[in-house]
């Protein structure tokens, strides 16, 4: 076989997987709002995620993640407004992809981890916006403050993962916070006040 011929395969191949991979995750999971179940949900910490970009110094919009969530999710598709979420997230977990910073975002300079080791929210209201969309308002308690905020959250899927066999839920949620208004001032304005977070959350149904 030639090297044209060789990657021309592999490429074709590539094409095919992707298809096949994409084809395979719809039919595991539905988007359909009707096919999610009712009941309490626990946090799948393996894949979810909260994201968050600010500003650094106007050059660009820097980026981290924060995961090893835990919690809970009570849900019931026919009355979202009876629905309640329950979050913890590890603080020390935060990665930037640069050890040394991830190292001073853990200082008492920013997030000071030892004496406020983790972020939790709790829901207050859920209000939905369409079939498959909801505002998420509740307490959002980081770095030793409470402030209320408010979630734009989708439904991307729900269905029986083919691995665990767990019936599974996935969100996805984005919302704002004013990091000096939780304490969080260090190089406020050098280094965006404005926090994006970006989140993908997945839950397991309990049986």
């Amino acid at each position: 076989m030639t090297k044209h011929n060789f990657v021309a395969s592999a490429l074709m191949a590539m094409t095919v997987f992707g298809a096949v991979s994409y084809a395979s995750a719809q039919q595991v999971s539905s988007p359909d709002p009707s096919a999610v179940k009712a009941g309490t949900y626990r946090v799948e910490p393996y894949h979810t995620q909260v994201g968050f970009t600010l500003l650094h110094m106007g050059f660009s919009n820097f980026s981290g993640f924060f995961t090893g969530a835990s919690g809970s999710l009570k849900i019931d598709p026919a009355h979202l407004a009876a629905s309640s979420l329950d979050v913890t997230i590890p603080v020390q977990s935060v990665d930037t992809t640069v050890p040394k910073l991830d190292g001073e975002l853990k200082s008492a300079q920013w997030f000071d981890v030892d004496r406020f080791p983790n972020a939790t929210f709790k829901s207050t209201r859920i209000v939905q916006t369409s079939a498959n969309t909801a505002d998420i308002t509740g307490n959002l308690s980081l770095h030793g403050v409470t402030r209320p905020i408010t979630l734009k959250a989708r439904l991307v899927g729900s269905g029986t993962n083919p691995l665990d066999k767990m019936f599974t839920v996935g969100f996805e949620a984005t919302g704002t916070i004013v990091r000096s208004q939780f304490g969080v001032k260090q190089y406020v304005p050098l280094v965006g006040d404005d926090v994006t977070l970006t989140i993908a959350g997945a839950f397991e149904l309990q049986q």
